[in-house]
């Protein structure tokens, strides 16, 4: 068995609804060992991080070149296993979104987050396509012998306001059914921190629900007793890691 499938399984084995790993989302090789020698048990980037250390804005604007280059570099630096956030896929058809994945895969990735925004035709794809783009990453991952952990992102809650949010955990779950159908491994709601309506979706969801956290989520202790299976921090890390640079400039060069 190869070192990488075993922190593949190593990694899926960490998400248990309860008792949730927490990801402190890295950009780069020396946040990677910063948050390695933390005692991280994985890492993840962010791909608003890793665009914004590259000077790109979030949204695939970062050649894909240039985030797998980034990707190989993390790997190099740390033993931890690691995912990858591969916003929409980086590829048109499910076939292109393949492609992404194996050579993530081939890069040391050992799991991705797939989001089900549109950026060719509106905020959201529809159910159907999502699912055979999330086929597509679950075939090429097999193909390549390592069982990749797929985290099948829906932004239904992050593009709607708060107050909607509970008229959309049913369209969600649907969305969750068909994403686990089409071999999701995890199922990330970012946007949703209502404590009701994250017990619902962790109850109902077939898959192990991922949380973003943030100062209007509940605490980690909160959402492991809600039943949460994993907690990624997105951006926050980076900006709070530059706000501390700007001010200890600022202070430096007073």
């Amino acid at each position: 068995m190869s070192d990488q499938v075993m922190k593949a399984q190593s990694f899926k084995a960490l998400h248990i609804p309860g008792r949730p790993i927490i990801l402190f989302n890295v950009w780069d090789a020396g946040t990677a060992k910063a948050v390695a020698a933390s005692g991280a048990k994985a890492l993840a980037t962010g791909s608003w991080s890793v665009a914004a250390a590259h000077g790109f804005e979030d949204g695939e604007h970062m050649p894909f070149d240039l985030a797998l280059a980034n990707l190989e570099r993390i790997t190099a630096a740390t033993d931890l296993p690691i995912t990858i956030d591969l916003e929409s896929g980086y590829g048109v058809t499910h076939d292109g979104v393949g492609m992404t994945v194996a050579r993530a895969v081939e890069a040391g990735a050992i799991g991705c987050n797939l989001e089900d925004s549109a950026r060719e035709t509106g905020p959201l794809r529809a159910i159907s396509e999502q699912a055979a783009r999330l086929k597509g990453a679950r075939h090429a991952a097999d193909g390549l012998g390592i069982p990749a952990f797929i985290n099948a992102r829906t932004d239904v809650f992050l593009i709607a306001p708060a107050d909607a949010h509970e008229s959309l955990v049913a369209k969600a779950l649907e969305r969750a059914r068909a994403y686990a159908d089409a071999g999701a491994d995890g199922f990330f709601v970012p946007g949703l921190v209502d404590e009701t309506l994250i017990a619902r979706v962790v109850e109902a969801s077939h898959l192990p629900v991922n949380i973003m956290a943030s100062a209007a989520a509940p605490s980690a202790a909160r959402l492991a007793e809600l039943g949460v299976a994993r907690i990624s921090h997105g951006p926050g890390p980076y900006r709070a890691m530059m706000k501390a640079l700007e001010n200890a400039a600022r202070e430096a060069l007073l």
